[in-house]
């Protein structure tokens, strides 16, 4: 399991909100799809490293298997959910409607000076040679990337039916940049869709996004045997 960066806990939080806050944050981080293994929460050793008994650990546990990102197993523990490939699919194919929609409405909604953050984070990769040099960092930046398209959108409808979807979007993102030279593609496409963002155009902008998002789709049907 991937150690967690333990940030100190805000006294005016519920205690079993921090918790839940904390192992959220770090499933999100987890590379759930990099590994044929099933990542299992020791409970124990998060308390231990949250500084908590294991019963506030236990309550988080539970409501993220409210949300379907964990399942618990009688006698073996709390495993990190993996989808299938078709459930992965068919959730980029949902992801590539709601972002699309949000870069469409980020042309008309978004500030100028909004629109210029999404081109400050490529200043260190505005090639694929720099990107693939920093292949960690760049996929970092890949997530955020998209993450920012959702809130120039400034629709919170679309921001709340993406957050449904982030965490598995983000780990098959994470998962795939690396493979048969994403990367490439990866930077010609987040460039033209700052041109289209940054130059108010809608439909191109719409477009491009939704087609980004579907040659992923393309990509996870056609070459991730590792979900089957």
């Amino acid at each position: 399991m991937k150690t967690l960066s333990i940030v100190p806990l805000e006294p005016a939080k519920a205690l079993k909100t921090q918790v839940y806050e904390a192992l959220k944050e770090l499933i999100g981080h987890m590379n759930i799809y990099s590994n044929p293994e099933i990542l299992r929460l020791d409970e124990r050793a998060l308390g231990e490293q949250l500084g908590v008994s294991r019963t506030p650990v236990r309550e988080a546990i539970s409501r993220l298997e409210q949300e379907g990102l964990v399942r618990t197993i009688a006698r073996r523990g709390a495993f990190v959910v993996r989808k299938t490939k078709d459930q992965i699919i068919d959730m980029i194919d949902a992801w590539a409607a709601l972002e699309s929609m949000a870069a469409r409405l980020a042309t008309s909604r978004a500030s100028d000076a909004e629109i210029a953050s999404l081109r400050n984070k490529f200043t260190n990769f505005d090639d694929s040679v720099e990107a693939k040099a920093h292949i960690d960092e760049y996929s970092e930046t890949n997530i955020e990337f998209h993450q920012t398209i959702i809130s120039l959108g400034k629709s919170p409808l679309i921001t709340e039916m993406s957050n449904q979807l982030f965490f598995h979007m983000r780990a098959i993102r994470a998962s795939t940049i690396k493979e048969r030279d994403r990367v490439s593609r990866s930077v010609i496409d987040h460039i033209r869709i700052i041109e289209a963002i940054e130059d108010r155009d809608s439909y191109h902008a719409e477009q491009l996004v939704r087609d980004h998002a579907l040659e992923l789709a393309r990509h996870v049907e056609k070459y991730v045997d590792y979900l089957d």
